[in-house]
């Protein structure tokens, strides 16, 4: 597909700096970009690449514009709208409708005609699938599931019994949903496993990344918001919520019963304990450890950065020190006459 200059800044309300009767057919960085491909700059740190770029035409912001050597699109977030304009160059690619010779789908399943069932796919008693739904290759979908209109099963998904997903969903390959959550009572004998009575219902709109797992609820569900986005390789428990329009970056894990806000953001190797509640339009930094209610929108993170291994050793040892550091500090305070009487006010 190829766009002409003057329809993209039309389409995505652009101010376009250049020959509106240009065509891109193609998205490329701006150190490889031709003269048939749309780039965008939207990190300060790829500024200097905009110097020498050939592309067709850069999105880029207002401040940018000027120094844009090619014809601009100029629009306020340029990521985003590179975002719309790649969609629309790159469509997804969508099955043809019709069940595979080789699929196993119940007689009790309501398939319409134009839902796709791919080869090797098996399709349980009583599932629903909506309007142009596609369950893909060697997909298993087990009794009582249903997926909304457009929504659409990669390679190799498990849906475990009772999971609905919402419309437009995209789930990649590996995903599995529903499966029972970590739910074990420890007896004199052992460990009795704990039925997992509940299932996992997913909105509108939702992506779950290849590999990652969500937990069926223990007695209710666990349940993810319209538009939530997850990576690969995530792992969520059983009766956890999800908030709306969240995102979860990889190898994020999140302990049963935990609330997660609207529109929160969690960065890479996070985790959360369960049971506690996270508030709306929190972010996480990468490996940041929840351990407690968040209650306030806002920027959070507890992993120490990156060092050089040798002073790394030597914090580590220090860390090992701290709790006898603290009893010396307080017998000083005390010896001092600071710290919980007199030396608390005025003095630093």
């Amino acid at each position: 597909m190829s766009l002409s200059l003057g329809e993209i800044a039309a389409r995505f309300g652009c101010e376009l700096h250049g020959d509106p009767d240009g065509v891109v057919d193609r998205v490329a960085t701006l150190a490889n970009a031709g003269p048939d491909a749309v780039s965008f700059l939207a990190n300060p740190a790829y500024r200097a690449a905009l110097a020498d770029t050939k592309a067709g035409a850069v999105l880029v912001s207002a401040d940018d514009a000027q120094a844009c050597p090619v014809p601009a699109l100029v629009c306020a977030d340029p990521y985003v709208t590179y975002a719309r304009v790649a969609t629309l160059l790159y469509p997804p690619h969508l099955p043809e409708s019709g069940v595979s010779a080789t699929a196993t789908v119940d007689e009790s399943a309501r398939v319409p005609a134009s839902a796709s069932v791919g080869p090797g796919a098996r399709i349980g008693a009583a599932v629903v699938l909506g309007e142009h739904a596609a369950v893909g290759p060697n997909c298993v979908v087990e009794s009582d599931c249903s997926l909304g209109e457009g929504t659409r099963l990669l390679a190799n998904v498990t849906l475990c019994r009772g999971v609905r997903l919402g419309a437009r969903c995209l789930i990649h390959p590996g995903a599995v949903i529903g499966a029972d959550g970590f739910g074990i009572a420890r007896a004199p004998e052992g460990w009795i496993k704990v039925p997992q009575v509940g299932s996992v219902t997913v909105g509108d709109d939702v992506e779950i990344g290849a590999n990652s797992c969500v937990d069926r609820g223990a007695i209710e569900d666990t349940v993810i918001g319209d538009g939530v986005r997850i990576d690969n390789l995530v792992q969520i428990a059983h009766n956890v919520r999800i908030g709306d329009h969240s995102a979860l970056a990889a190898m994020v894990g999140i302990a049963g019963s935990t609330e997660v806000g609207r529109r929160c953001l969690l960065g890479g190797a996070s985790g959360v304990v369960g049971h506690v509640k996270i508030a709306d339009d929190v972010i996480l930094g990468g490996r940041c450890m929840v351990t407690s209610d968040i209650r306030e929108p806002g920027m959070y993170g507890s992993a120490m950065p990156h060092q050089e291994i040798a002073v790394y050793r030597r914090n580590v040892a220090r860390f090992r020190q701290i709790d006898r550091m603290a009893r010396r500090l307080k017998q000083l305070e005390k010896a001092l006459g600071i710290g919980r009487g007199i030396g608390r006010q005025g003095s630093d």
